[in-house]
């Protein structure tokens, strides 16, 4: 599900981080946005406000990273902090069992409903079912699409994402052989989710030029999203692709780099590549899990990125209390995320590369991940 969107966005100010606090969980558990405080109405009719004791929906897709059962259970901690009444589910088993959360949702009375869609276009009868509530929906790290009744939508700058992990892999090659060419394979997320194509989409803007000039050579020729997609976002998809690419392309040619959307198919291309022999090469990541951590300090993995959960479900939970209070919400950006129907005002965090350079300072103040890093 390719997301329709025009990026051209700068990293959030420090002072719109501040006061949209958000993260990853302590123990719990695929563009950026201009900073300046610029504010959006609502279409959801949250500026009204409701009581603080109103029922809270958040709806989540598949356990398919430690992030989103982070997010959960952050979600769980602070809006009950906040006194609301919380609803918070996963949809494991697959779109329908989230339309159907998201409708009882609306049935039960939830005043806003966050949602992390599995797959952003199928959700469209719900979300007119909680337009005609009058139920707020904010939309969660991944844009709701091909709808008019999406309210706000909140996330790190996901081209941004891309772009850093594009820029990680050429640093990785340079550091380990100063001259190219380099052989590289190219690996993307989920195809129904437009956060992967966002990804995809940033890493080429770095990586095309590269690959145009010769310096990057892709010796199975699989450089379209389509190709390198990752069904699921699933391990052992990304692991078995690897195994292919590996005894197809590489029996006499040595891997260089690997382009990884993220932590869970990275860790699964290393495992393919120690299974078959072959030395490591740079492979990037994204989402900061605790095994990618300890690669990248045990010197394997080469990066990931750092997009804190802790601040972006508080700065979502931000978001709802200011709903609650009848204030419109703190957005970055109203301009860029066009979902096919509607431009959806915006709260885009900016992410940040970790590498083992900087692996001790990015995650100083964690209290999980700081731990790993101390050796």
């Amino acid at each position: 599900m390719r997301r329709i969107t025009t990026i051209a966005v700068a990293v959030t100010a420090a002072s719109a981080l501040a006061l949209a606090g958000c993260g990853r969980a302590d123990e719990g558990a695929a563009n950026t946005g201009s900073g300046g405080g610029s504010t959006a109405g609502s279409t959801g009719g949250g500026t009204a406000g409701f009581p603080a004791d109103s029922l809270i929906g958040v709806s989540l897709p598949q356990k398919t990273s430690e992030n989103w059962v982070l997010a959960e259970n952050l979600f769980k901690t602070d809006l009950a902090g906040a006194g609301f009444k919380t609803d918070v589910q996963f949809a494991n088993n697959g779109v329908a069992e989230q339309q159907n959360i998201v409708q009882s949702m609306v049935t039960k009375g939830a005043k806003v409903i966050v949602i992390g869609p599995i797959d952003p276009a199928q959700l469209g009868t719900q979300l007119q079912a909680a337009k005609d509530a009058g139920a707020t929906v904010i939309s969660y790290d991944r844009l709701l699409s091909n709808s008019p009744n999406v309210d706000y939508f909140a996330a790190y700058d996901n081209v941004k994402v891309g772009e850093l992990q594009g820029q990680a892999l050429l640093d990785g090659l340079k550091a380990k052989k100063p001259n190219g060419p380099y052989n590289i394979e190219i690996f993307a997320g989920a195809p129904i989710d437009g956060n992967a194509t966002s990804f995809y989409d940033g890493a080429m803007k770095v990586l095309k030029p590269k690959i145009d000039d010769g310096t990057l050579k892709v010796v199975s020729g699989q450089t379209g999203f389509k190709q390198a997609a990752t069904a699921d976002w699933k391990g052992e998809n990304a692991q078995k692709r690897m195994d292919t690419l590996l005894a197809g392309s590489y029996t006499n040619a040595q891997l260089d780099g690997v382009l990884s959307p993220n932590d869970t198919i990275a860790r699964a291309i290393l495992t393919s590549v120690k299974q078959a022999g072959k030395p490591i090469p740079v492979v990037t990541g994204q989402d900061s899990e605790v095994e990618s951590v300890k690669s990248i300090v045990a010197g394997e993995q080469y990066s990931t990125i750092n997009k804190d959960t802790r601040k972006l479900v508080k700065a979502t939970v931000q978001m709802v209390k200011d709903l609650q209070a009848g204030k419109q919400p703190q957005v970055t950006d109203t301009s860029s995320y066009n979902n096919g129907t509607k431009v959806v005002p915006a709260l885009l965090l900016p992410p940040m590369i970790v590498t083992k350079a900087n692996v001790k300072e990015a995650y100083a103040d964690d209290p999980t991940l700081s731990k790993l890093t101390n050796g």
